[in-house]
């Protein structure tokens, strides 16, 4: 493989997921939001799973890993032909008709989305809307030089489509979760099925052929969770509370990779390899030729400094300020101990970029890295503190996955400062074609 190509200059990019744009949804903020990145000099954006999301408002845990959420359109009501649906059939027959039994008629609440009816014709007319919408804006964003980063979560949930279609591909006495670590003594207990390997390797691994086919579709490269799940995962007995009363369970390893290569060629995939790594998570990584992850914020923690600490940090790699489950960074100076603190200033001043405002030090800190892409959350680049956490693991409701920008946070000025920090680390965006092209 060779995951890099995509990302092989030195650049970065902001993570926002749509339903933070102050619309919630695509349309003119979407648009917007592109103009904003190309004035900031950015390459990149990131968005969290388009999937239709949980009733607590989650995308990780979805009714379906390859249908899209109704509830990101703009014009929800817009038109769609007989030959738009007849076409989508077609070019998605893997997965469609599964889609239109579980969200048409008696479909469990919210599965068929915002604005479509509750026949299988009105399921598909949304999938219709959502391709034609996301379409639009990404050839938008990638006339002005941004390209898009999605995000496929490793499992999916119990009630889904996916199992419902497919239930010989999961093992229904497990389900997933974390062992126990320094971070959670007590391990921790997510809920989903996990899969039956055995199975998935019997049919050719086609289920995850096609789930990546339908990511790549839609955006220039996903980020994979829970990457170290596909060399070992911990599984619990379904029924079972504790979850240190699971064991680890062997994963597919290369295999997938190499079955899923064969027919789609070039996979451009981030791994999420944070937690719990070892020296076989990391080998595979590497011999998928997959850039890792990052995060400036652990690099602080003891026991994550070796793997965290920017000036550790590997060119293959992408490098956050945070992700979507982690507090801002203002959150967490505003919380962090005088030990971190010391080591905050101290990494700063040996990167030569001291400075009184510590988050924005932190940012110039992490477009710093010698990882070849930066990504920072908008909370971090506009230095919002808890009030924007997106989630926070663990607890439901309380404001998880609500938090959206207000009209006018994505200002000028703001651009004007990241751009300038862009360049500062070289990372700054080449100017699009269409630029070129009206100068030259």
């Amino acid at each position: 493989m060779h995951g890099e190509a995509p990302l092989a200059r030195r650049s970065s990019g902001v993570l926002l997921h749509l339903t933070s744009l102050p619309s919630g949804r695509l349309g003119p903020a979407a648009y917007e939001f592109v103009d904003w990145l190309e004035a900031a000099g950015q390459s990149w954006w990131q968005v969290l799973p388009l999937n239709p999301p949980d009733a607590f408002g989650s995308p990780y845990t979805s009714s379906s890993v390859f249908a899209s959420w109704p509830g990101l359109l703009a014009e929800p009501e817009a038109p769609v032909t007989r030959e738009e649906l007849r076409r989508f059939r077609r070019r998605h027959a893997y997965w469609i008709e599964d889609w239109e039994r579980y969200a048409g008629p008696g479909a469990p609440p919210g599965a068929a989305g915002f604005g479509g009816d509750a026949a299988s014709d009105g399921a598909t007319a949304d999938q219709v809307r959502f391709e034609r919408e996301w379409q639009a804006l990404r050839r938008y964003a990638a006339a002005r030089g941004i390209r898009l980063i999605g995000d496929i979560p490793i499992y999916v949930a119990e009630d889904s489509a996916d199992v419902a279609a497919h239930p010989e591909l999961f093992a229904h006495d497990l389900v997933a979760g974390a062992a126990p670590d320094v971070s959670h003594p007590d391990g921790q207990l997510w809920g989903q099925p996990v899969y039956d390997w055995r199975q998935m390797r019997r049919e050719g691994y086609r289920w995850w052929i096609e789930r990546f086919r339908r990511t790549l579709d839609l955006v220039d490269v996903a980020r994979i969770d829970h990457f170290r799940g596909f060399v070992a995962y911990w599984a619990i007995p379904a029924g079972e509370t504790d979850p240190r009363k699971g064991r680890w369970h062997r994963g597919p390893g290369r295999a997938l990779f190499d079955a899923v290569e064969a027919e789609l060629g070039h996979l451009p995939l981030i791994a999420e390899d944070l937690g719990l790594i070892t020296s076989a998570v990391d080998h595979l990584r590497r011999e998928l030729g997959l850039y890792g992850m990052r995060i400036v914020g652990r690099g602080f923690v003891r026991r994550h400094r070796r793997r965290h600490a920017v000036a550790a940090h590997p060119p293959d790699a992408v490098v956050y300020t945070g992700t979507h489950d982690h507090p801002t960074l203002a959150e967490w100076l505003a919380t962090a101990s005088a030990r971190d603190l010391a080591l905050v200033r101290s990494d700063l001043a040996a990167a030569g970029l001291e400075d009184d405002d510590l988050v924005l030090g932190l940012v110039r800190l992490a477009l710093s890295s010698r990882a070849r892409v930066a990504i920072l959350p908008m909370q971090d680049v506009l230095g919002l503190g808890g009030e924007a956490r997106m989630n926070r693991p663990g607890t439901f409701g309380g404001g998880n996955w609500q938090w959206r920008l207000e009209p006018g946070q994505a200002s000028t000025e703001a651009a004007e400062r990241l751009r300038e920090l862009t360049a500062e680390s070289r990372r700054l965006a080449p100017a699009p074609r269409r630029a070129l092209a009206a100068t030259g």
